[in-house]
């Protein structure tokens, strides 16, 4: 989320940066995609990455709501998004990537 002027007296109180942030608050579904991220991780080599949707398979959910949940865990500082062999920005990537533990 990123600051903005018009935020500035009540920059303490913001919590969502639109109402479509505040729609998709965090659920107790989305924290079991982030451990089950993190559980196939650890099932893999120190260097291997997984697709978000094998998770997304594993918790019989949509893909979408892993690759979200991959988001928050690289914003975190847990796992690295690569997309063609190199680490991207979680915020700003677009198509389909992988997910990597943090060396």
């Amino acid at each position: 989320m990123r600051w903005r002027a018009s935020w500035a007296e009540v920059w303490d109180e913001v919590r969502y940066c639109s109402a479509a942030c505040r729609s998709r608050k965090i659920t107790p579904r989305d924290r079991e995609l982030e451990r089950s991220i993190l559980s196939l991780l650890a099932q893999r080599a120190p260097k291997a990455a997984i697709d978000p949707s094998d998770a997304a398979n594993a918790e019989h959910t949509l893909r979408e709501p892993a690759r979200r949940a991959a988001r928050r865990l690289a914003a975190a500082g847990l796992v690295d998004v690569v997309q063609n062999g190199r680490v991207v920005d979680a915020a700003s990537v677009r198509g389909s990537f992988l997910v990597r533990r943090r060396p």
